[in-house]
C-alpha cells in the first residue's frame, strides 16, 4: 500500500471530538496541534519501550522535546494521554478504512470486510504503541465497566467512559452502512459489535502466538468474519 504508516511525527490530531477525548485544552493554532501530536507520538514510542506501568508524563515530555507544562496543558495524567492516543488510533483506522472502501464496488461486502481486518492488522504491526493501546480495549488499567456497557443509544461513541469496542463498532457500522447504501440501524450495529468482539479476542490470540500475528489464526479469523457477516451483508 502506498500510505506510509510510520510517518506519525507530522500527523495532526483531529480537532473534532478532542474535548471528549479527555483533553484539558483543545488545540486551535497549528503550533499547538503539532505539539500535541508530538506528545502523543512520544507516548506511543515509550509505551513500546517501557510499557504502561513505567510510562510517565515527564518521560513523555523529554522524548517529545517539550516542557512538562505542555503535557499538563493537555492532559491531567498518563491515563488521559493513553486514552487520547487510543482515540487518535481509531480516527486513523477509520480514515484508512474509508479510503479502502471508496475504491470498492458497493456490492463487494467481502472486500469491505477484508479492508476492516487488513487495516487493523497493518496498524497492529506498524503503529507505535498500538499493541498496548489499540483503540483503548487493551489499556492495562483495570475494568472500566463492571456492569454491562449501556446501549449505544444511551451513550455516544465519543463518551470518554464508553466501552472502546462499542466506539469501534459504532464507527464501523456507519462506514459499512454508507458503503453498502443501507441504514446504520440497531441490528447492523449489534452484528458489527459481535464481529468486533470476536475479532478482538481472536487477534489477541494470534499476536500472543506470533509477534507478527500467527497466519493460520488470522486466516481463520477472516473466514469466521465472512461467514458470520454473510447473513447480514449478503
Amino acid at each position: 500500500m502506498s500510505r506510509d504508516r510510520t510517518n506519525h511525527q507530522t500527523a495532526a490530531v483531529p480537532a473534532a471530538g478532542a474535548d471528549d477525548a479527555g483533553l484539558r485544552r483543545v488545540p486551535v493554532q497549528r503550533r499547538s496541534t503539532e505539539r500535541l501530536a508530538r506528545i502523543l507520538d512520544a507516548c506511543a514510542v515509550l509505551l513500546d519501550e517501557t510499557g504502561y506501568e513505567q510510562l510517565s508524563t515527564r518521560a513523555v515530555a523529554a522524548r517529545a522535546g517539550v516542557p512538562i507544562g505542555s503535557v499538563y496543558r493537555f492532559f491531567g495524567n498518563k491515563r488521559a494521554m493513553a486514552d487520547a492516543l487510543a482515540r487518535r488510533n481509531l480516527d486513523r483506522y477509520a480514515t484508512h478504512v474509508s479510503d479502502r472502501l471508496a475504491r470498492l464496488d458497493a456490492r463487494d461486502w467481502r472486500g469491505a470486510v477484508d479492508a476492516l481486518l487488513d487495516e487493523y492488522l497493518a496498524m497492529k504491526r506498524t503503529v507505535p504503541g498500538f499493541s498496548l493501546v489499540d483503540f483503548g480495549a487493551q489499556l492495562p488499567l483495570g475494568v472500566r465497566h463492571p456492569a454491562p456497557a449501556p446501549a449505544p443509544a444511551a451513550r455516544g461513541q465519543d463518551d470518554p467512559d464508553a466501552d472502546p469496542n462499542h466506539r469501534v463498532a459504532h464507527r464501523l457500522t456507519g462506514l459499512l452502512a454508507a458503503h453498502l447504501g443501507r441504514a446504520p440501524d440497531a441490528a447492523l450495529h449489534r452484528t458489527v459489535l459481535v464481529a468486533v468482539e470476536a475479532t478482538d479476542a481472536l487477534l489477541q490470540l494470534a499476536f500472543r502466538t506470533d509477534a507478527a500475528g500467527e497466519p493460520g489464526i488470522v486466516a481463520e479469523t477472516r473466514e469466521l468474519l465472512r461467514g458470520y457477516l454473510a447473513r447480514t451483508l449478503d
